[in-house]
């Protein structure tokens, strides 16, 4: 019998490109700065050749960077995706391995592994460009309960919502496996392509909702919400259990019914990347969850690995800094 998986990340294994680009780089793309756009590998690798810098590589993916995060903490994770037939999907194989993550759900396609180009600004702001690759041939027939088979929670990316076929498949299983989900709504894109279907699938099958602030702007019911982040909290929570919305430097807003709680942001030297900031938010929260710790403790965890991460470039938090980061959640 598998050892219990504690948590199962869903989502696409995204091998990421990072690298810094001045103001106007950005301003000469289409599409909003901070966001995340879909482009074909031809328009990938036209971007690659068009940044000066040098690009670092990571293992990255919205519910991978946080399933990457929970296992360097010990926690039994697994991640549910589709990897290549490349060279980049067997060292994003070994890297999940070497961190103690399951690797027996991901699924396996016949081209190139996906990849992301993050294109960091001297403000920190990243904005994403996604070439899906072989996670883009998932499709709902490869999904089964047997996939969420003795795993506690499975946390969800909201990239997913661009194949809703996919993702009502991917949430019924889980459901039916008995598994408590987290979903994190990703980019307000996705929450502007999905509108007509987010509330009623966060009151069916969602535990967790996890938003920023322009994601909670562009929700439906935030936007009555009178630019009040506690009220887009507290929205969220009515249909879900537990609704969060992060305001970065701002610190959270947690709810859970009607009580509210504001988590303060942890104070950095320097921001330099903002890449993962909510992913890694995320796992800092449901490492506090999972224990049944309190919703103020699971967003004092949130805070604190949202700031490690904003201190480097990529979604890796170096050795020692991961070290200090330990001790920390020791301390409370």
């Amino acid at each position: 019998m598998n050892k219990l998986i504690e948590v199962i990340g869903v989502g696409s294994p995204v091998m990421d490109r990072l690298g810094m680009v001045p103001e106007s780089f950005i301003n000469s793309l289409k599409g909003e700065k901070g966001g995340m756009l879909l482009i074909d590998d031809d328009e990938m690798n036209t971007l690659i050749g068009q940044v000066e810098n040098d690009l670092s590589e990571a293992p990255g993916g919205s519910a991978a960077n946080t399933v990457f995060a929970l296992a360097r903490l010990g926690i039994k994770t697994a991640l549910l995706g589709k990897l290549g037939n490349d060279r980049t999907a067997q060292v994003y194989e070994e890297r999940f391995r070497a961190w103690g993550g399951d690797n027996s759900r991901f699924k396996r396609g016949t081209v190139a592994n996906a990849r992301c180009l993050s294109l960091i600004t001297p403000d920190s702001e990243r904005t994403m460009r996604t070439h899906l690759g072989a996670a883009m041939t998932l499709t709902p027939e490869e999904i089964s309960v047997n996939d969420f088979k003795n795993c506690q929670h499975a946390h969800i990316e909201g990239y997913l919502l661009f194949n809703r076929a996919l993702l009502f498949k991917i949430l019924e299983c889980a459901k039916i496996a008995g598994c408590t989900i987290s979903l994190d709504l990703a980019s307000f894109e996705v929450v502007q392509a999905s509108s007509d279907i987010l509330p009623d699938l966060i009151t069916k099958f969602v535990d967790v909702v996890i938003a920023n602030e322009e994601e909670a702007r562009h929700f439906p019911k935030g936007k009555n919400s009178d630019g009040d982040y506690s009220k887009m909290a507290v929205g969220l929570a009515k249909l879900a259990r537990v609704g969060v919305v992060k305001m970065g430097k701002n610190g959270a807003w947690i709810a859970s019914g009607e009580i509210l709680h504001h988590i303060k942001s942890e104070v950095v030297d320097q921001v330099v990347d903002a890449t993962a900031a909510g992913d890694l938010w995320a796992a800092g929260f449901l490492s506090g969850w999972l224990k049944g710790e309190s919703l103020p403790e699971c967003g004092r965890r949130g805070s604190l690995f949202g700031a490690a991460v904003v201190q480097v470039i990529g979604s890796e938090i170096p050795e020692i800094t991961w070290d200090a980061l330990i001790k920390k959640l020791d301390h409370y």
